[in-house]
């Protein structure tokens, strides 16, 4: 068993928080040290969390990548409550007292805009635009939906989250796991559908794995949306 592995065994809570939270701290220092570091800390934190997945996958027992029909269908119908409902509700950043979204102004050292920073079909245009894609695609899926739909869902149903069955449904976790999804980011309205659907999932296959796919099928078609429009965004 690896360090890592070795360190968090002794605790399910901590097996499934402390990836997911490593990961969500790496991400508050992009753009902070300076315009270029947004890109650099993206690629230190997808690796990072890319090892988490690979080290700490045994002792998620409950993790298992299932490529089903139904996890397709939904990760495509999120796509297009995401980009669909784009413009029809303020954002986060807005309701907070913010003026612009993510995507930001051309000044904004914080914002993730490849055709603003490289050249359009430079090598390293198409370095962090693939990043970006693998990244959302393969190593946030797991750790998210394995620390909202797996921890954070059913411990609100019982501390002893672990022998809550992943098909139990509880109105109360679905509505409050929902919002706080949503509240993670800035097109919150969206993640609250986005958690619905990907929890409902959950619910309705009793397991973790479809709901894997249909992240991972939203990320990479919101990326590839990205670069093609230049939704910068949505990033």
């Amino acid at each position: 068993m690896n360090p890592l592995a070795k360190r968090l065994s002794g605790s399910p809570v901590a097996a499934r928080v402390v990836p997911f939270v490593l990961f969500c701290a790496i991400t508050w220092f992009q753009g902070k040290l300076g315009r270029d570091s947004q890109y650099w800390v993206y690629l230190a934190k997808t690796i990072l969390g890319a090892w988490m997945v690979w080290a700490v996958r045994p002792l998620w027992s409950e993790m298992e990548w299932r490529c089903s029909w139904e996890g397709v269908a939904a990760g495509i119908l999120v796509f297009g409550l995401w980009v669909g409902l784009d413009g029809l509700y303020p954002g986060l950043d807005q309701l907070l007292g913010g003026k612009h979204g993510r995507g930001g102004p051309a000044g904004d050292p914080t914002s993730w805009n490849l055709a603003r920073d490289f050249v359009a079909g430079s090598g390293a245009f198409c370095f962090f635009g693939g990043l970006r894609v693998i990244g959302s695609a393969l190593v946030v899926p797991p750790l998210e939906e394995i620390f909202f739909r797996s921890f954070f869902y059913r411990y609100l149903i019982a501390s002893d989250f672990m022998e809550v069955p992943l098909s139990r449904f509880n109105w109360r976790a679905f509505v409050l796991a929902a919002l706080f999804f949503g509240a993670e980011h800035n097109e919150w309205l969206a993640g609250i559908l986005c958690a619905c659907v990907y929890q409902g999932l959950v619910c309705w296959k009793g397991r973790l794995g479809d709901a894997v796919t249909a992240h991972a099928v939203t990320n990479f078609l919101l990326g590839c949306w990205v670069i093609w429009r230049g939704a910068w965004a949505f990033w």
